[in-house]
C-alpha cells in the first residue's frame, strides 16, 4: 500500500477540497501577495481553486470565473505572473516560488 501524504490545507473559502494524495511534494507559491501551498504537479488553476472560489472576474461582465473547459481552449482561466507574463491557469503547472496575480478574486 502506498503511503499517503496530505497536501496543504484548503482555505475555508476554496472551490476544491483535496481528499488525499500520495507521493507528490508540497510547494509554496504566492497568490495575490499571499504565500499559499500546492503540490508538485498541480496546475495553477487547481492551486488557485484550492485557495478560493474563483480565478478571476470577467473583463466583460465582472462575473467571477473559475475556468470552463480545463484544456486551454476557452481562455477563461487567464491570469498573470507578477512579472507580467500572461498564462493559462488550466494548462500551466504551478512552480515553487511562482508569483501569480489575479484581478482581485481574494477580495471577496
Amino acid at each position: 500500500m502506498a503511503s499517503t501524504t496530505h497536501a496543504p490545507m484548503s482555505s475555508s473559502s476554496s472551490q476544491l477540497l483535496r481528499v488525499a494524495e500520495a507521493g507528490r511534494a508540497p510547494l509554496s507559491f504566492v497568490l495575490d501577495g499571499v504565500e499559499v501551498g500546492a503540490l508538485s504537479g498541480d496546475t495553477v488553476l487547481t492551486a488557485i481553486l484550492m485557495q478560493q472560489r474563483h480565478v478571476r472576474h470577467s473583463e466583460f461582465s465582472g462575473e467571477p470565473r473559475a475556468g470552463f473547459c480545463m484544456i486551454g481552449a476557452c481562455q477563461d482561466c487567464w491570469v498573470r505572473c507578477e512579472d507580467g507574463a500572461r498564462i493559462r491557469a488550466c494548462s500551466t503547472l504551478v512552480k515553487q516560488g511562482m508569483r501569480v496575480v489575479t484581478n482581485g478574486a481574494r477580495d471577496e
